[in-house]
């Protein structure tokens, strides 16, 4: 091998063993520890982690081997299988990314506006049949390269394996109906739900700053009046107090001497001191700024990292079916390989997004 394909070799390795490890540790972190205690989210995390292991394991290693030889050396048996692996699990990781998006749409509208309320998906049964839904799709779309699969020799006596369609008819009808169904739906699908839970979100953001506004002012307002009743404390004191001079001539000097009243009327100090003492009233509950929940504040979380795995999907997937698509119209072998890499690099990327979404990144075992 030269200089270039070594490379790509070392590239493509180190892209499985970060698959491997991600998707292992995604697996790993999302089975509960009761099995009674099992939930949606960790049955989608562990359907995707499966999903990607069988490229990783299936696809991305015999890829990787064949490249370090020099050519397909694995049969043409292995080479159905190859070709099998590589659409099922590629069609059944894009639904499973699609049901995730879903779900954590959900979660995070009936947090922020229905105070947690359980959500459509939050059934394990509706979650088990789409799973067997999808699976079903991506069997049925694999099946055909059991049948139109060959080891091809290039003109440098390098062997590839690659599907071999009766007629080009037949491929580009294929290609179509799996473009459209197996990439194109779902991809749709997970772009809207993402825009879904980008204003969402926005909206959130936005009522929560005009609460804090409002509370503000009230808290204002609120001071206001407690600073007018006290400035006006003084002079109702001193209307209502009869007069201290100690001025013998003065009648009300005589009397309050004689008959005590002074004692009942405080003088000027305790006033400072009531006034200096006295607590500042609370604002009402009501006027609280509401801060989000520990739940709710999850749900933002996973929200976003949702959105952050729909980007690196979009980018990923529609550079995929743009090769995809090219390749239908000129056959290529760099296109071939471009698109592999592309759909690699969604494998071993996302499983830390969504690891770090849920907080499961870390090597603790407190779940």
């Amino acid at each position: 091998m030269d200089a270039e394909e070594v490379i790509e070799s070392i590239i493509r390795g180190l892209m499985f063993l970060a698959g491997v490890l991600g998707n292992n540790w995604l697996a790993i972190r999302s089975v509960p520890r009761q099995k009674s205690g099992i939930r949606t989210n960790e049955v989608l995390f562990i359907n995707l982690a499966v999903s990607n292991l069988i490229t990783n394991y299936l696809v991305d290693l015999p890829d990787t081997i064949a490249d370090f030889a020099g050519r397909w050396f694995l049969g043409e048996t292995f080479c159905g299988v190859f070709r099998f692996c590589a659409d099922l699990s590629e069609t059944s990781s894009i639904y499973t990314t699609f049901f995730i998006s879903i779900f954590w749409h959900q979660k995070l509208v009936g947090s922020l506006k229905r105070g947690g309320a359980p959500v459509q998906l939050d059934s394990l049964c509706l979650v088990g049949c789409l799973l067997a839904g999808s699976w079903t799709v991506a069997v049925a779309f694999s099946i055909p390269h059991f049948f139109f699969v060959t080891v091809k020799a290039n003109n440098d006596s390098h062997e590839d394996c690659v599907d071999l369609f009766p007629n080009a008819i037949a491929r580009q009808t294929y290609d179509v109906c799996y473009l459209t169904l197996a990439n194109a739906v779902p991809v749709a699908g997970i772009v809207f739900v993402s825009i879904q839970i980008v204003i969402t979100l926005l909206r959130n953001q936005r009522r929560i700053r005009g609460h804090s506004s409002d509370t503000t002012k009230a808290m204002v307002k609120d001071e206001g009046k407690i600073s007018d009743s006290r400035n006006a404390e003084p002079s109702a004191s001193a209307a209502s107090c009869p007069s201290t001079s100690r001025d013998p001539s003065d009648p009300g000097s005589l009397t309050n001497i004689y008959t005590g009243v002074t004692a009942s009327c405080p003088n000027q100090g305790e006033i400072s001191n009531s006034k200096v003492r006295a607590p500042p009233t609370p604002p009402r509950p009501s006027q609280m700024p509401a801060k989000p929940s520990q739940s709710a504040s999850s749900q933002v979380r996973a929200a976003k990292s949702v959105v952050a795995v729909a980007s690196v999907f979009l980018v990923c997937w529609l550079t995929h079916m743009v090769l995809r698509i090219t390749n239908n119209i000129h056959t290529s072998s760099i296109v071939v390989e471009v698109a592999s890499y592309v759909a690699a690099s969604y494998t071993c990327i996302i499983p830390y997004i969504f690891l770090y979404g849920v907080k499961k990144l870390s090597c603790s075992c407190k779940q």
